[in-house]
């Protein structure tokens, strides 16, 4: 592998509920209108996350589930579990499909890691949302519409690029994912107008290329 390829997720598993059974979507929180669910596995949950917020965009849904598996794809209880869950519900079927179509349609196209070293064993998520849906939205604490920079690396290098995408760009950091997370990662989301935080990732992205390169400086 050469530094700067993508790696790029598989979606694993993928199923439409057209109606829920309704005890279990009074565990599921689900409101009456909400009759129909779409679940998907997929073995990059960073690209997940970013990939069903564009499935909030295109189709009446709400994500109503989603969490990252203890320990990473590498370690996942079985072949299509993947590193994430994550579960959408809507009124019908058309619109939990076509959240689904978009999911993935995302998740292949867009949302990919990037290798940090040649041996592609250092991996880092620069990715820049320019209009933010009303999953990711909710998570970080902004308004729907507004752009956040979503940034992912390994514990030492996510510390070092935060600090350095902070710098970078007139951006804020709303959430920051403190090592250890479930897949041992480190990270945060920041927000800022749509070229700050596509300068955040950038800059995110040189300090971790620079730790990887050069890992012991100071």
């Amino acid at each position: 592998m050469a530094i700067l390829d993508p790696i790029k997720p598989n979606i694993l598993s993928v199923r439409l509920i057209p109606n829920v059974d309704r005890g279990f979507a009074e565990r599921l929180n689900l409101r009456p209108d909400q009759r129909s669910l779409g679940l998907i596995t997929c073995d990059i949950d960073d690209s997940l996350y970013v990939s069903i917020d564009e499935g909030t965009k295109m189709a009446d849904v709400e994500v109503v589930y989603a969490k990252s598996f203890y320990a990473g794809a590498a370690h996942a209880s079985g072949p299509l579990s993947g590193e994430i869950i994550a579960i959408f519900a809507g009124p019908d079927p058309a619109e939990v499909r076509a959240a689904l179509n978009a999911t993935i349609d995302y998740a292949e196209n867009e949302a990919w890691f990037y290798t940090a070293d040649e041996a592609g064993e250092n991996a880092f998520f620069a990715h820049t949302i320019s209009s933010t849906g009303s999953y990711l939205s909710k998570e970080a604490g902004i308004k729907r519409g507004e752009p956040l920079a979503y940034l992912i690396a390994c514990p030492l290098e996510a510390t070092y690029g935060l600090d350095a995408a902070l710098k970078a760009a007139d951006v804020e950091m709303k959430v920051w994912f403190e090592p250890p997370s479930e897949t041992n990662f480190s990270g945060g989301w920041l927000t800022g107008s749509q070229s700050a935080c596509k300068a955040a990732c950038d800059a995110f992205r040189d300090a971790v290329l620079e730790v990887a390169g050069n890992p012991i400086k100071f």
